[in-house]
């Protein structure tokens, strides 16, 4: 297997939604605007195989001394493999001199996270309004 990692923000809408479908992620059903957050995203990391989204890393960021990282993605036959590692890895990279890198991670993925360097809030929780529009 030969993964390409690629830091274009131009992903086609049927590879973001078939990648955000296959990990249920709700925002699948919005390809449009999923496309639109993509492009507007400070960076983006993305994994192919050949011609198959197969994984993607995103960041939001003040550009200065914070980054959001909202979206972390594998599809599952490509999960344990290292892929999602290796995101990680090359974002952190690029905001290695920011004083804050945030992140909300589900109950199944604090283990991977901290593998990764990240560590729980102690006393913060995440809060969240969650409301899409067609």
């Amino acid at each position: 297997m030969n993964i390409r990692y690629s830091h274009s923000k131009e992903i086609d809408r049927a590879s973001l939604q078939g990648l955000f479908l296959s990990v249920e992620w709700d925002s699948g059903n919005y390809p449009e605007k999923l496309q639109e957050a993509i492009r507007n995203s400070h960076r983006v990391i993305s994994a192919w195989d050949g011609d198959k989204l197969i994984g993607l890393i995103n960041a939001l960021s003040d550009g200065v001394m914070t980054a959001y990282f909202p979206y972390l993605l594998v599809r599952p036959e490509y999960q344990k493999l290292g892929i999602g590692k290796r995101l990680v890895d090359i974002i952190l990279e690029e905001y290695k001199d920011y004083a804050r890198k945030v992140l909300i991670a589900y109950d199944n993925a604090i283990d991977f996270y901290q593998k990764c360097g990240f560590e729980v809030g102690q006393g913060r929780l995440p809060m969240i309004i969650t409301y899409l529009r067609t």
